[in-house]
């Protein structure tokens, strides 16, 4: 896909997130504090806002997007989100064109960033367990010369189990860890948002190239 075409794929995440806004709250309102969608739908509308009638390529929308969600919305995951966007924006600044291998290397790069600030690792019940499956499944698609599509199709697959593996998780990180064993059999908020955001990417994606 053309890069400076990538504007509708930042519209999609956003109106993703908006369209989830009382769905993460809920999900979060069972473990949490109850307002990472009011947050998230707070950070993604402003930068919705932003971008309306600009003309934006992929890349910078994501850097852009980032530098909101780190500044603008409260508690630990703005930070995150806006490291992972942030990361992705940087790897991918000098590409007029993404391709599969690229775009792999764009979420690694989110991946590795992100873990440069947090310690969480998949089976914590955190959005990890979400991003770094579907990164891998992008990665591995990838390396076995699949086509662009069908690593889409993997990563919203890989996201959407890791999602669901957080249910039967207990929380190592956050407010819900000092629920222990209580936090288990509940969806990880940050897991179910992280999944909305990459399957609405892939989607946008695909939206963009016809398929």
């Amino acid at each position: 896909m053309k890069n400076n075409a990538g504007k509708p794929i930042l519209l999609k995440m956003v109106a993703a997130i908006q369209e989830n806004k009382d769905y993460l709250g809920e999900v979060d309102g069972l473990i949490g504090d109850g307002d990472h969608g009011m947050n998230m739908n707070k950070g993604f509308s402003m930068f919705g806002d932003l971008i309306y009638e600009r003309e934006i390529s992929f890349t910078d929308g994501l850097n852009e997007l980032g530098n909101v969600l780190f500044s603008k919305i409260g508690g630990s995951m703005g930070p995150i989100y806006g490291t992972v966007f942030m990361g992705m924006a940087e790897a991918g600044k000098d590409f007029d064109e993404i391709d599969l291998d690229r775009f792999a290397a764009m979420l690694a790069a989110g991946l590795r960033d992100l873990r440069d600030v947090v310690q969480a690792q998949v089976g914590d019940k955190t959005l990890i367990d979400t991003l770094e499956p579907a990164v891998v499944a992008v990665e591995t698609a990838a390396g076995e010369g699949k086509s662009f599509a069908d690593a889409l199709g993997a990563m919203k697959a890989a996201a959407q189990a890791g999602r669901d593996s957080t249910r039967d998780l207990v929380a190592k990180f956050g407010r819900s860890s000092r629920l222990g064993e209580r936090s288990r059999g509940v969806l990880d908020a940050g897991a179910v948002s992280c999944c909305i955001i990459l399957c609405a990417m892939a989607d946008g994606i695909m939206d963009l190239a016809g398929g």
